[in-house]
């Protein structure tokens, strides 16, 4: 029993310096919560109120930029009342994919003070969105002057990619001039949709690589057809050669006659060559 009493007390009195430590530790931390600086809450406040308001401040003078922007493009794609503008085509109303389109541009000053013509551009839009560029074209500069009561003419020429073929896109084709007070104005000439035709040529690189494949197909059947009837032909005009004998112990020579058979003897002996030669030299005797 006191054994029992004593482990007992050592247990308590190991685990209640831990229970005092721990309860210190959460007692603290709540006072340190509590105890904040009311200050410093506020000056974040107020950061987070500056911080907000700049940010306004920085949209406000965003969208400032973007209508200033949006009145300047504006400002610059009007037209001057006394500037009168005509366009031709030099190769018509088409426009194939790949081959050269030219256009001239007729300018006409009816007012009393010169204009400016700075520039000629050419580009394709997106036909639902023509502010969206497919293919923009180099702007040519001119930097001509013309007089009150003078016409002037420019030539432009472009290539609308091969890619584009049979698709209808946008061409809007701008014209840019100044008056004698430096104030910017353009003037769109062409603003209408229309289709890239694809011309129809005789032969073109991929045609005569198809033509040149199929050739070379049709040859290697052939072949082949060829090949397979030679090899047949081989097999039935195959030729059996039949091999005779090897002497004339080997044949059966009993049904003939022995007359016959003496007679063949003297016209036909079998003496060596040395025999033939005595019998030869006894004959000259």
């Amino acid at each position: 029993m006191f054994n029992f009493g004593s482990k007992i007390l050592l247990l308590f009195l190991l685990a209640f310096p831990c229970g005092l430590i721990s309860i210190g530790q959460v007692s603290a931390d709540t006072k340190s919560a509590e105890n904040t600086d009311p200050d410093t809450a506020v000056d974040e406040e107020e950061d987070e109120d500056v911080l907000v308001e700049e940010d306004q401040m920085q949209t406000s003078e965003s969208d400032d930029n973007v209508d200033e922007d949006s009145e300047a493009g504006e400002k610059s794609l009007s037209s001057h009342s006394d500037a009168d503008t005509t366009i031709i085509f030099m190769t018509g109303e088409e426009f194939p994919a790949n081959e050269i389109v030219r256009f001239l541009v007729g300018f006409t000053n009816k007012g009393t003070q010169d204009f400016i013509v700075q520039s000629l551009e050419a580009s394709f839009r997106y036909p639902q969105d023509f502010q969206f560029y497919i293919q923009n074209f180099t702007a040519l500069p001119l930097n001509t002057v013309v007089q009150p009561e003078k016409q002037a003419s420019f030539e432009y020429s472009f290539i609308p990619a091969q890619p584009m073929a049979g698709r209808p896109f946008g061409l809007v084709i701008l014209l840019s001039y100044l008056d004698n007070e430096g104030n910017m104005f353009q003037t769109a000439i062409y603003n209408q949709t229309v289709t890239i035709t694809e011309r129809e040529e005789g032969l073109d690189g991929e045609t005569i690589f198809m033509y040149v494949f199929l050739v070379g197909l049709v040859a290697l059947m052939l072949f082949g057809l060829y090949q397979v009837l030679e090899t047949r032909t081989k097999k039935r005009m195959s030729v059996k050669i039949e091999t005779g004998t090897a002497g004339i112990n080997d044949v059966d020579i009993s049904w003939i006659p022995q007359e016959t058979l003496n007679v063949m003897n003297k016209a036909s002996p079998k003496t060596s060559p040395r025999k033939r030669t005595k019998r030869a030299a006894g004959v000259d005797q």
